[in-house]
């Protein structure tokens, strides 16, 4: 029998990180939607972010992405970091662009140009400093560069940029910082990308040391991937640094979390939870674009998703479903997981919400509060935050 008692402490330490972009104006390829009550700088995107956490008690950080969350004056980042902390919040993983400058047209740091890769890599130290000021732990990269047709680029050449412009951050990490390297197996290029896979970029984190880690974009697989693996071989291996968590139908959608798919982030959930990574430095963090949704509410049901997951993988007991496996039990296995995965955890998560001073059911209390109209009726004027704001 599974100890509720042990489920609901493991679910008192979730924390779920938030991202800044996701409080502004996104769309799609075609056409970002503008919304009323979206923030206009990055200190009103705090101001959101700590709603979030308000209402749901496990979102305490906020990812910033520079140069979207770019401040001058009034303190810096520093102030922003005070402003965080005087909203309950604290800043979390800073996230690099090195894909939306013109120069950028045939990669970054694996660009054939070294004028180019010499910007790239300024950028991302630019982003070290930053996190300096800000307390923050990570520095989360993702790349664009790829090619489009064979022969446009020397693919081997490609990586060896790659590595050493790697290894130039690398060094000028802190002792506490960490370097979170993402993939993505196609998008913006075609042909070949530089980071493709989980594979890849475990391979340039396993030169560079142990502050450099992999992060897991749920988004960022071929259909029929099996997700879970990846994260188990990971977490084994000590190199599952963080999730982007998101939802896809066809390709890199950006969706809520867990909206597509509740099955396979519970499964992703479980080897999380069995191999260690929920009590370990791995960071769960949100990486989704709420285009046609409101984006607060949005946000507060993707943390509620993640936990709803979270406390089904907890609930699996785990001493029958090993004894079945020595069985050789197949469907006595499956049933373990099964019945976990078809648990309604909702009421356990309602009174574990009251046991820590919340309103059991976040989305309505949201709505209950009035900051919704509260925005809209404020932010008038200025420039909204959105894509390259």
């Amino acid at each position: 029998m599974t100890d509720l008692a042990a489920v609901k402490a493991a679910l008192r330490t979730q924390a779920v990180e938030t991202p800044s972009w996701a409080y502004g104006n996104s769309g799609t390829r075609f056409k970002v939607f503008a919304q009323q009550g979206i923030p206009r700088d990055p200190r009103e995107k705090l101001d959101d972010a700590a709603k979030v956490h308000e209402f749901t008690g496990v979102a305490p950080t906020v990812a910033l992405h520079i140069p979207w969350d770019r401040v001058d004056g009034a303190g810096g980042y520093a102030g922003l970091a005070e402003h965080a902390a005087q909203r309950g919040v604290k800043l979390g993983a800073i996230n690099s662009n090195t894909f939306q400058d013109d120069a950028y047209r045939l990669g970054s740091i694996c660009h054939p140009d070294a004028a180019v890769r010499r910007k790239a890599v300024d950028h991302l130290l630019e982003c070290v400093d930053i996190m300096d000021a800000t307390g923050s732990r990570d520095l989360k990269l993702w790349f664009a560069d790829g090619t489009n047709y064979p022969g446009q680029d020397d693919v081997r050449e490609r990586q060896d940029r790659l590595a050493e412009g790697l290894a130039r951050v690398y060094e000028r990490l802190g002792e506490q910082q960490r370097m979170l390297l993402e993939y993505k197996f196609f998008e913006p290029a075609f042909y070949t990308t530089d980071v493709p896979d989980w594979g890849t970029a475990y391979a340039h984190c396993l030169k560079l040391g142990p502050r450099a880690q992999v992060v897991v974009d749920t988004g960022h697989h071929a259909p029929g991937t099996n997700i879970e693996f990846i994260v188990a071989t990971l977490l084994r291996e000590g190199k599952l640094g963080g999730f982007d968590f998101n939802s896809r139908f066809y390709a890199d959608d950006d969706l809520m979390v867990g909206a597509a798919d509740p099955f396979q982030l519970f499964r992703i959930m479980y080897e999380v939870t069995r191999g260690g990574g929920f009590t370990s430095d791995t960071a769960f963090m949100l990486d989704q674009c709420h285009n046609i949704e409101p984006k607060i509410p949005a946000i507060i049901r993707s943390v509620m998703n993640v936990q709803e997951a979270t406390a089904k993988a907890l609930l699996v007991d785990r001493e029958a479903l090993a004894a079945a496996q020595r069985a050789e039990d197949v469907l006595g296995a499956n049933a373990v997981v099964m019945d976990a995965y078809n648990t309604d955890v909702r009421p356990l998560l309602r009174e574990l919400r009251e046991e820590m001073g919340l309103d059991p059911e976040p989305m309505a209390a949201y709505a209950r509060s009035g900051y919704a109209e509260k925005i809209v009726a404020e932010r008038v004027g200025g420039q909204q935050a959105g894509w390259g704001a």
